[in-house]
């Protein structure tokens, strides 16, 4: 059985930081694509960033510079680290697997990140 469980959204100031962390189990970790999603209130869900088992990166343009996204294997764990944050990053992060063309498989329950002005 398949489990991604996120941790360390919360309430945070704008411009300031915030890590999330996903630990996955059930799955073969190291193989695996792995991304963050978010949705906001009213909008639909959209990518944030994805790493590959070989570790390249892709970014949504409005998080690339402000957003790193990181996995250690060893622990089963992908990271999204959130600086600078806005108002508008106010959303439930999602983590997710994916398979090779880009689908995602599976889903976590999701954690809130609110940005206050």
């Amino acid at each position: 059985q398949v489990q991604l469980v996120e941790s360390g959204g919360g309430l945070v100031q704008a411009g300031g930081s915030l890590r999330l962390s996903c630990a996955a189990s059930g799955i073969d970790f190291s193989i695996n694509t792995m991304a963050w999603y978010r949705q906001a209130p009213g909008k639909q869900r959209e990518m944030v960033a994805r790493i590959t088992r070989s570790r390249t990166t892709n970014y949504a343009d409005s998080v690339k510079g402000r957003f790193t996204i990181s996995r250690d294997d060893a622990k089963h764990t992908v990271y999204l680290q959130m600086n600078s944050l806005k108002p508008e990053d106010t959303a439930v992060y999602y983590c997710a697997r994916t398979n090779p063309v880009g689908w995602v498989v599976d889903w976590g329950q999701g954690t809130q990140v609110t940005v206050s002005s």
